[in-house]
């Protein structure tokens, strides 16, 4: 009976995709359900005139596996995967491998490798990305955990993942621990910046244009042909030319509160800790938030006044590539930021992450995947050490070329009173990051004269710390740390 290659615990729509997917890919696959009902469901419809067999019990479900057994978890992140695990550890061996396949908080991916090591047990926490339809014909996979499970579970990974133009799987080992999930996570927090982006473009063009949804289908069906090529620009394109049942377009109809589950602000809470300046994410995030509250703003938007007059867009055409423009250089300073805290996060961490290759994973099946991704993959092909993606010459050349745009772009919500976000904080980080001397040596003699906290001067070697009796009437103690 142990005749199967993997099994697969969960049959909700990402986990029944994944088994399908195996299936096709000549795999037997195992599944089982705590909802037993589910199995002989699955079997008998979705599943009907495959390979796939069922468990109707944990015993019985792992005794159609062969050995090393491999179970995939693909369950409600959290205590459901702690649940799950300790289900299972009673009737497991030293090396079976265990894979959560959920949207997991990479710490407890960190903790789970940690605690099934000293069991014999080889855990791998992997992000699946690419939704519904990733999941059935090809997603992006991100492993991360015990490297000893990886030869055990790369050929049948890399076989179901998306493939590049060269055949490349998307799919590739990351690191160890709750490095994939590190990795999905950060991916995650991109996906959410590249969509306020995109809304934060749709706001400009809409209100300072008046476009109708049938011209912004065709904007972004257009841009959707050059440099901004993506699956998120080609999927808001298709939401544009969408109609309602009336015939009005079906966005129109949409109410305008986001929901978000979570990755986002992981995302931008791992950038605090690390102290890395993932800004734009942040207020991704934010702007979410903002949203929600809706009923507020709705009174708000009788009390609190806007601009007066709309200004006039003298050139259209100028407007709409000033915005693309601006999109595209956002677009960046969000990589750039999400690729300085996958590095922090592999120097506190001890990870090996592979940087090159993490981008090209992100270039299929995913929902952030672009042809954006490529010039990344190619970046860190000429500098595998590279401090920082706007310091290779193709993103740098790009960005000093469009700034102008970028800058009028932001002119112009300004003048609108659009609310731009992402927009502005790209451009910010940008300036910031450009900018040689800050005016954070004010900064530090403010905390130095209300806290004694030192500072470090210019013409002295860093490292050195001083502090300055400012007032005349504090004392010579100063605080023993600087990053108080």
């Amino acid at each position: 009976m142990q005749s199967c290659d993997i099994g697969v615990i969960g049959l909700a729509v990402m986990g029944q995709n994944l088994v399908l997917n195996m299936n096709d890919h000549g795999y037997k696959v195992a599944v089982f359900n705590r909802t037993v009902s589910k199995v002989d469901d699955f079997l008998a419809n979705e599943a009907k005139g495959t390979n796939i067999a069922g468990g109707h019990s944990i015993e019985e479900f792992l005794g159609l596996l062969k050995r090393p057994r491999r179970v995939m978890l693909m369950v409600k992140a959290g205590n459901t995967v702690d649940q799950m695990i300790e289900h299972l550890l009673p009737h497991l061996e030293a090396g079976d491998i265990i894979i959560d396949g959920g949207n997991s908080l990479f710490t407890d991916s960190n903790r789970r490798a940690k605690e099934l090591a000293e069991k014999g047990i080889l855990f791998i926490g992997t992000g699946v990305s690419g939704g519904e339809e990733g999941a059935r014909f090809g997603p992006s996979i991100m492993p991360g955990g015990n490297p000893a499970a990886w030869p055990h579970v790369k050929e049948i990974f890399q076989s179901i993942a998306a493939k590049v133009d060269d055949g490349s799987p998307c799919c590739e080992w990351v690191g160890e621990d709750g490095a994939g999930h590190y990795v999905k996570m950060v991916h995650n927090g991109i996906e959410y910046g590249d969509m306020q982006l995109i809304g934060e473009a749709y706001h400009l063009l809409q209100t300072g244009l008046g476009l109708s949804a049938d011209e912004l289908h065709e904007v972004f069906a257009e841009w959707n042909k050059g440099e901004l090529d993506s699956f998120l620009v080609e999927i808001t394109s298709s939401i544009f030319a969408t109609k309602d049942e009336d015939g009005q377009p079906l966005l129109d109809k949409i109410l305008d509160a986001a929901g978000q589950k979570g990755t986002g602000k992981w995302t931008a809470t791992s950038a605090l800790d690390l102290g890395m300046p993932v800004t734009l994410i942040g207020e991704a995030v934010f702007a979410r938030c903002l949203s929600a509250l809706k009923t507020e703003r709705v009174h708000a938007s009788r009390v609190l006044n806007g601009p007066g007059a709309k200004p006039v867009v003298a050139d259209r055409q100028q407007f709409i590539e000033d915005v693309r423009r601006a999109l595209y250089c956002s677009k960046i300073i969000s990589y750039a930021q999400g690729y300085m805290l996958l590095r922090e996060a592999a120097r506190e961490h001890g990870w090996h992450l592979n940087m090159g290759g993490i981008a090209l994973m992100w270039r299929g099946g995913c929902i952030i995947r672009s042809q954006f991704l490529g010039r990344i993959k190619e970046a860190y092909d000429r500098n595998p050490q590279l401090e920082n993606l706007l310091l290779d010459s193709f993103f740098a050349e790009a960005l000093n070329h469009y700034q102008a745009s970028w800058r009028k772009a932001l002119a112009h919500s300004i003048e609108l009173g659009v609310p731009a976000p992402a927009f502005s904080t790209a451009l910010a980080f940008f300036d910031g990051y450009r900018t040689e001397r800050l005016p954070a040596n004010l900064l530090q003699a403010q905390r130095d004269f209300f806290g004694a906290h030192t500072y470090e001067r210019v013409d002295r070697p860093r490292g050195e710390f001083f502090h300055t009796n400012w007032t005349g009437r504090g004392g010579r103690v100063s605080s023993t740390t600087y990053n108080a």
